[in-house]
């Protein structure tokens, strides 16, 4: 990356279900916008910002009346692509990132390998279905959305027994995970194939 080169993205996706805009700069200092309609929602992708250490603006709008599951998909669909799209060649990121995370009682371990092929490990029980609006089980989907869109490796899981905690944790850890993967450490592109 050259001193002056700034990797930040602008990604839209309208569908009959869904209109989101995310705007992303991964050198950022956290400033955060977020609004999905989903209280909870907005407060993870909050933390993960700010504990990432990215600039985040996410305008999502979807059919709520029905439920949460299209616009937290295609969240993640969006900021999956738009942190590929920051990334560019990924030339001289450290490609690999990992973080153990605590909250209260739980516990969560996120490692990541930003690869180019998308794969998801996740290991998370929920006792809830729901944390104010926010549907539980999109959790992983959005996670399953996000890894399939940016091409990233993820392996996750959480302990504990407050769902809130637990989801909390899994954001945080996610979000030093990417921080520690996306930092620049050089000029080269750590893969034997040359590309990632």
């Amino acid at each position: 990356m050259s001193q002056k080169q700034v990797r930040e993205a602008s990604v839209s996706r309208k569908t009959k279900e869904t209109d989101i805009t995310i705007e992303i700069n991964l050198d950022g200092s956290g400033k955060v916008v977020i609004d999905t309609g989903i209280g909870f929602f907005d407060h993870m992708l909050d933390a993960f910002a700010r504990h990432s250490g990215c600039d985040l603006t996410v305008k999502a709008a979807g059919d709520l009346h029905i439920d949460g599951h299209h616009l937290v998909e295609d969240t993640g669909i969006v900021l999956g692509q738009a942190v590929a799209k920051a990334l560019g060649d990924k030339r001289g990121i450290a490609r690999f990132g990992e973080a153990r995370i605590p909250m209260d009682e739980s516990l969560a371990e996120v490692a990541i390998d930003i690869s180019g092929r998308s794969f998801l490990v996740m290991k998370a029980e929920f006792l809830s279905p729901i944390i104010g609006t926010y549907n539980t089980q999109m959790t992983k989907h959005f996670f399953e959305s996000f890894a399939s869109a940016a091409g990233i490796n993820m392996n996750m899981k959480v302990e504990g027994e407050n769902d809130h905690h637990k989801t909390e944790a899994l954001f945080k850890a996610f979000a030093y995970a990417m921080k520690r993967a996306t930092v620049i450490e050089g000029q080269e592109i750590k893969s034997t194939k040359g590309v990632l």
